[in-house]
C-alpha cells in the first residue's frame, strides 16, 4: 500500500511538473522576447560591420529568427519533444552540449557547498537549541538573521578582497589557470578555483538549516521523554545523541534537500562574482544576448534540479514522518 502511495504521489508530482515547467519556459520566453538585444547581432559580434545584409537574413532564416515569436516558440517546443534543445547563437553549439560540459562544473560547486553548510548549519543549530535562551543561542541565531538578510555577491565579494587580493591564498576568479592547456591543469588547480565560490554558497546556506534545527531541538528537549531522560540522570551531548538525533536529522536532510532552488540561484551570483564557468555564468550571458536557445535549455535543466530536490524532501518527509505513514496518503 506505502509503495502504492508513493507511486501515485511520484506521478502526480510528475504532472504538476510538467505543467510548471510548460508555464516556465513560456515565461521565460516572453521576457526575452521584449529583450531589446538583436540575437544576430550578438551571434556575430565584431563581424556586425562587414557581414552584408542579405548575409543577416540568411543567418535569421537559419536560426528561425525571422518568424514570428509565437511560431518560434511553436518550433523550440517541438524540438524539445524530439529531445533537441537547438543551437546556441552565442556559444555557437548544441545547447545540450554546452548544458553537459558546464553542468558538471556547477554539480561540484554546489554539491561541496551543500554538504559543508548542512553539516555546519545542524551542528550551530543542535548547539543554539541545546541552549535556549544562552548567550550562545542569541550569538548563533543572530548570526543566522545576518547571513539571511546578507546577498550571496556581497558574502563573494568580501572573501575575494580578503583571501585573494589582501592574503593571495586562492585566485581571483575562473575555473582554471589562464594561460594553461586544459591537459596541464590539475585537480589542486580546480579545488583551489573552487574554494571561494563554494565558501560563498556554503556560508549563505547555513542560516535556513541552522535555524531550522534550532527549532527541531528546542521543541524535544520540551517533552515528556526528555524530562524522563533527564531525571534518571541524562545529560549534554549523550542525552541528544541517544534521544534527540534521530528526531531532528532526518527533518533537517528534508529540509536541506528542499532548498535547491535557494542553492541554484546562490550559485548564479556566486559563479558571477569569481567568473566561475558554470550554469549559472552561462544563463546570463544567454539572457544578456537574447540566446533563446541557451536560456530555455538551462531553464529546463534547472527546474527538473530543482523539482528533484523538493521530490527528494517529500519523500523524505514521508518516509520518517509516522502520522503521514498512518494516514496512508501524502
Amino acid at each position: 500500500m506505502q509503495l502504492l502511495n508513493i507511486g501515485k504521489f511520484i506521478l502526480l508530482r510528475t504532472l504538476k511538473f510538467a505543467i510548471l515547467l510548460f508555464a516556465v519556459v513560456l515565461f521565460s520566453f516572453i521576457l526575452v522576447s521584449f529583450s531589446p538585444v538583436d540575437p544576430i547581432q550578438s551571434y556575430l559580434g565584431a563581424e556586425m560591420m562587414v557581414v552584408s545584409e542579405e548575409q543577416k537574413e540568411q543567418l535569421a532564416e537559419y536560426f528561425g529568427v525571422d518568424e514570428s515569436k509565437t511560431q518560434q516558440f511553436l518550433n523550440w517546443l517541438n524540438m524539445f519533444l524530439h529531445g533537441d534543445l537547438g543551437t546556441s547563437l552565442l556559444y555557437r553549439q548544441e545547447v545540450l552540449s554546452i548544458i553537459q560540459e558546464r553542468f558538471l562544473a556547477s554539480f561540484m560547486l554546489m554539491a561541496i557547498s551543500w554538504i559543508i553548510s548542512g553539516i555546519f548549519g545542524y551542528a550551530l543549530g543542535v548547539i543554539a537549541g541545546m541552549n535556549e535562551g544562552s548567550w550562545m543561542d542569541r550569538a548563533i541565531k543572530s548570526y543566522c538573521f545576518i547571513l539571511a538578510s546578507t546577498p550571496a555577491f556581497w558574502i563573494g565579494i568580501l572573501l575575494l578582497i580578503v583571501f585573494s587580493m589582501w592574503l593571495g591564498l586562492f585566485p581571483i576568479g575562473l575555473g582554471t589557470p589562464i594561460g594553461m592547456l586544459s591537459d596541464e591543469v590539475t585537480w589542486l588547480d580546480q579545488i583551489k578555483h573552487m574554494v571561494l565560490p563554494a565558501l560563498t554558497l556554503s556560508i549563505i546556506g547555513v542560516s535556513n538549516i541552522t535555524l531550522h534545527t534550532r527549532q527541531k531541538v528546542m521543541d524535544v528537549f520540551n517533552t515528556e521523554f526528555i524530562r524522563f531522560a533527564r531525571a534518571k540522570g541524562e545529560e549534554g551531548f549523550r542525552l541528544f545523541a541517544r534521544h534527540g538525533l534521530r528526531n531532528t536529522l532526518f527533518p533537517a536532510i528534508s529540509v536541506h534537500f528542499a532548498s535547491f532552488g535557494e542553492l541554484f540561484g546562490g550559485a548564479i551570483l556566486a559563479e558571477q562574482v569569481f567568473s566561475y564557468p558554470g550554469l549559472g555564468q552561462a544563463i546570463v550571458q544567454a539572457g544578456m544576448n537574447s540566446d533563446v536557445p541557451l536560456l530555455l535549455g538551462i531553464v529546463v535543466f534547472s527546474t527538473l534540479f530543482v523539482f528533484i530536490g523538493n521530490l527528494l524532501a517529500d519523500l523524505l518527509y514521508y518516509l520518517i514522518d509516522v502520522r503521514m505513514k498512518n494516514g496512508e496518503t501524502i
